[in-house]
């Protein structure tokens, strides 16, 4: 693989049984395939199993949270797959985002929101304040999926496939160009905070 393309991560934010969000990943990960730009990883948060209790200073981070800041730290990108549950973001996801900083930094971060009608934006415009705070840059495309389960057949394909596809572009296109941009200047000029 050219070393020209983006390693973009897609995040799976929550860890519910029978959760939706794999779904929307998984199709979301074969868009991303379909491009000659990207390089894709599909992070499952319900498997890193990351436990919720923070540590004290000095303390070694358990071993799911080592396991799992490569695969963050080596993404040019993200694509944070979200529900909305109770107008907000689930637990799960706050839990991932605390639990690193450095791997965020200086990087673009990108949403696939889902829930009823308001298609989960609520939790995407929650989470942009929360990724500012650690630096990253939240892009403004999305792909919103308003009453998500009609949306998607039994074969977790979109019934109406152009139009979330479209969505989807707009996002990878946006996505790229400042994964390339904030890429580029992590290289020249380290960020630093």
């Amino acid at each position: 693989m050219p070393s020209s393309r983006l390693r973009l991560a897609i995040v799976v934010g929550s860890i519910r049984a029978g959760r939706f969000g794999s779904v929307a990943a998984r199709w979301l990960a074969g868009q991303a395939e379909l491009r000659s730009d990207l390089q894709v990883d599909l992070i499952e948060l319900a498997e890193a199993r990351l436990p919720e209790v923070r540590l004290a200073e000095g303390d070694v981070r358990p071993q799911a949270v080592r396991d799992l800041s490569p695969w963050l730290a080596s993404a040019d990108a993200f694509v944070v797959v979200v529900p909305e549950h109770n107008r907000s973001f689930p637990a799960s996801l706050k839990n991932a985002v605390d639990w690193y900083r450095e791997e965020w930094q200086a990087k673009p971060v990108g949403f696939l929101c889902y829930g009823g009608p308001a298609g989960g934006l609520r939790a995407a415009e929650q989470l942009r304040q929360v990724f500012a705070a650690l630096g990253s840059a939240t892009i403004r495309e999305t792909v919103s999926l308003p009453n998500h389960r009609a949306l998607f057949d039994a074969d977790g394909q979109p019934v109406e496939a152009e139009a979330v596809s479209l969505d989807a572009r707009r996002m990878f296109d946006e996505l790229v160009w400042w994964g390339e941009a904030l890429r580029n200047h992590r290289k020249s000029r380290p960020y630093v905070r």
